[in-house]
């Protein structure tokens, strides 16, 4: 099945590029969120919440499943999971449109890191819970790096990453190890909110009926 909520949720925002940007530790049994920022402001006030609660799931799944040391970049309809795990396990995961340029926010990632890894001690990383420093940093970064065609310009000077080293991907079912069921992992979560839950399984009903075909 398609993860087809965020993409309902987006799917009218023109003017935003960037909606989420997240800072994870990725431990021996699952990824633990440091610290994360969202501009949501052109979703339906009733709904951040849910688009909020179905970003961080998608984050964790998407660390868990990602290697150390690798970037991928996972297209679900309308939006892109950008996901880089360093070699120290520290995480960033980016939730963009489809039109923002890959590169542009791995680069941005790659500069969260480094700045985040500077600031904050190692020892913290795997607490369990949000760190108390980094405070608005992600919102910053967000909204420095919300123009690709400005950012875009800015990073090809002062980076040398290389486009071949981020894997891309159609669907996140393409990341999920074999034999796991989006619809399995969406139920057995303890982190969704039943709402999300009913949110979720409401959409997927909607667009099979629609004629999208699931499996």
């Amino acid at each position: 099945p398609k993860l087809i909520l965020l993409d309902s949720l987006l799917q009218e925002i023109d003017m935003t590029k960037l909606y989420s940007l997240i800072v994870l530790y990725k431990g021996d049994n699952a990824a633990q969120i440091l610290k994360a920022g969202h501009d949501l402001s052109s979703i339906s006030y009733f709904q951040r919440g849910t688009a909020e609660n179905f970003i961080v799931f998608t984050s964790k799944i998407l660390v868990e499943r990602t290697s150390v040391g690798a970037r991928q970049s996972v297209k679900e309809a309308e939006y892109m999971c950008h996901v880089f795990v360093r070699s120290d396990k520290l995480s960033v995961v980016c939730v963009s449109d489809h039109e923002y340029p890959p590169r542009v926010a791995h680069t941005m990632m790659q500069r969260v890191g480094e700045d985040f890894a500077g600031q904050i001690e190692s020892s913290q990383w795997n607490g369990g819970q949000e760190v108390g420093g980094f405070v608005g940093q992600c919102e910053i970064y967000l909204n420095k790096f919300q123009d690709p065609t400005k950012s875009d310009a800015m990073s090809r000077l002062q980076t040398d990453l290389d486009d071949t080293k981020i894997i891309l991907h159609n669907t996140i079912e393409a990341v999920l190890q074999r034999g796991e069921k989006l619809d399995d992992l969406v139920d057995k979560s303890e982190a969704l909110s039943m709402q999300s839950k009913a949110f979720y399984k409401t959409a997927r009903k909607t667009n099979s009926c629609c004629g999208t075909s699931w499996g």
